[in-house]
């Protein structure tokens, strides 16, 4: 390592004695020589020789400014969570895939919703028809996830649910199935998405307006922080923010923006921001251009440190943490030439690994053409595997700190970032810049430009619009048989018809009577009613009668 500076000698030895060696005591190193395939000692860390404003800006890692990683050690310690995010049909076809994830190295689920799980409708609803089990499971009651979740220990696989407007609802699901386990909540580990304000300018799966939606948001913080409290609350979600088509700059900036919006509702609601800013959790997309998506996640990282402490003063130092998970580029990938598509993951998925995520699904190659086939799966978790154990990148923390132009992307998108936040604040914050449909606007305007340069050749997208091939015959896709969605009706009408009638009428009507109190905790309700096998759409509706359902606006 190159000798530093005074000052910076001063604080990195701070740094060894206050953050790394009570990090080395809890989680040790996960071997005890790092080296090239040469025999070249690869250091934990790598610094400049004088400061240059490095403390104020790179610092060192899992201190504030954080720029540098949220742990001492990184992967040097645990390498990142490996998730491969599935689901299809039924419970029961998801639950083999997820054994089958795990048993080829997965280290935690990542569980998708067909789309009328998404948006509060029983498989046997009208509205669901030809939709059920899909793009995702379908999931109407707590038997669903009992089955779902069968034989998965939840006490040591942590659960990621990609759920929104019904995300208390789900995640009194699993509650119910921890019961059953007899695992207590406050030792469940994972994470539900539960980020409505992206769902408006992004992705659509809203049910009710956003200011009723955001209370469910604090209603189930408020529970976590009483009873779950190693269990991430929230995802604020840039990705399907990207997928949408903004660009990297916009990425962190409307994410970091709601993030501003949940914390203030947290606050109003009377949180302690240092009781709940350590279970806010963040999902980031990684797209092709590798060295500014490296640049993007040290940049949100540094940028929500300084909001966290000095925007909301808080106090304790994994309140300033910027965790999160990354996918890879679901729109980047192309139905034409698909094998390119494991160049693109790997790719991205390299630059998230370098930006120093926590947590990584790796999109399959067929995915364009349809749901992931289970060999294209286990190539996509490969892809990490290989990453992780022969590439070397994560023998050392932050690698590309220092470079010349990751240091400048670094600070011009930070820079970027922080002039549209405080243009959103302006306005009055996120949830205004929703309802005036802003945010909206300038992602639809990002992603017309995008798409201009690309149909006029000035982008160049491999095998779409340069260097395209007769196409081989078409590969093998995944098919949803139409008698899975037929059965899971069955099933869900089977289920209410043997149910206590008077008992789910009983809860359904005090859930409602809460719902119309702005100070009634509801997730406790929940929990109570799907134990008692009350459905997702029954409690949705439910709460459609007393919040009405959100219409979004026209924007021209």
């Amino acid at each position: 390592m190159t000798k530093p500076s005074p000052p910076l000698a001063d604080a990195l030895s701070r740094w060894e004695d206050t953050t790394l060696r009570p990090t080395l005591a809890r989680h040790p190193e996960r071997k005890d020589r790092f080296q090239t395939s040469s025999g070249i000692t690869v250091n934990r860390l790598y610094l400049p020789p004088a400061d240059d404003e490095y403390l104020q800006k790179q610092g060192l890692p899992g201190a504030y400014p954080f720029t540098r990683g949220v742990q001492p050690t990184m992967y040097r310690g645990r390498l990142w969570t490996m998730r491969q995010y599935a689901g299809f049909g039924s419970a029961a076809q998801t639950n083999q895939r997820f054994k089958y994830l795990l048993a080829q190295g997965q280290t935690g689920l990542s569980v998708a919703f067909d789309l009328p799980t998404q948006i509060g409708y029983d498989a046997d609803h009208p509205l669901a028809a030809g939709e059920v089990g899909k793009v995702g499971v379908s999931i109407s009651s707590l038997a669903d996830m009992e089955i779902l979740l069968a034989g998965i220990p939840l006490d040591q696989v942590s659960v990621s649910m990609t759920i929104n407007a019904p995300a208390s609802i789900l995640l009194a699901m699993v509650l119910g199935v921890a019961q059953k386990q007899g695992v207590e909540p406050a030792h469940l580990r994972g994470t539900v998405q539960n980020d409505i304000l992206k769902e408006y300018v992004a992705r659509g799966t809203y049910i009710y307006p956003p200011r009723h939606s955001m209370r469910l948001i604090t209603d189930l913080f408020s529970y976590c922080n009483q009873n779950m409290r190693r269990w991430n609350t929230i995802s604020i979600s840039g990705y399907h923010i990207r997928e949408a088509g903004s660009t990297a700059v916009q990425e962190v900036a409307f994410t970091l923006a709601n993030g501003i919006a949940y914390v203030r509702a947290a606050l109003a609601v009377g949180l302690d921001i240092d009781d709940f800013a350590a279970q806010l959790s963040f999902f980031f997309n990684a797209h092709n251009n590798f060295l500014e998506e490296i640049a993007k996640f040290r940049a949100a990282r540094r940028l929500w440190a300084r909001i966290m402490r000095e925007q909301f003063g808080a106090r304790r130092p994994r309140s300033w943490m910027l965790r999160f998970h990354t996918q890879t580029g679901g729109s980047t990938l192309t139905a034409q030439q698909p094998q390119n598509n494991i160049v693109r993951v790997t790719l991205q998925a390299l630059a998230a690994v370098m930006g120093g995520t926590q947590s990584l699904h790796t999109n399959s190659m067929d995915e364009a053409l349809s749901l992931p086939t289970e060999k294209a799966v286990r190539t996509a978790l490969r892809t990490q595997q290989i990453l992780a154990y022969e590439s070397g990148v994560a023998d050392t923390v932050d690698p590309l700190a220092g470079a010349y132009f990751i240091e400048y992307l670094t600070d011009e998108i930070e820079r970027q970032a922080s002039e549209t936040i405080e243009r959103i604040e302006a306005m009055g914050g996120a949830v205004q810049a929703v309802e005036q449909g802003t945010i909206q606007r300038e992602i639809q305007n990002a992603a017309y430009q995008t798409q201009q340069a690309i149909e006029s050749g000035q982008e160049i997208v491999v095998g779409v619009n340069r260097f395209q091939v007769t196409e081989e015959a078409a590969p093998k896709i995944m098919r949803m048989d139409a008698s899975a969605q037929e059965a899971q009706i069955a099933s869900v009408r089977a289920l209410k018809a043997q149910r206590d009638r008077r008992r789910v009428a009983e809860l359904l009507t005090r859930i409602e009577n809460a719902a119309r109190d702005a100070q009634a905790p509801l997730l406790p309700l929940f929990v109570e009613a799907v134990q008692e096998y009350v459905t997702l759409g029954e409690i949705s509706d439910v709460l459609r009668q007393v919040f009405g359902e959100y219409q979004a606006p026209t924007l021209l």
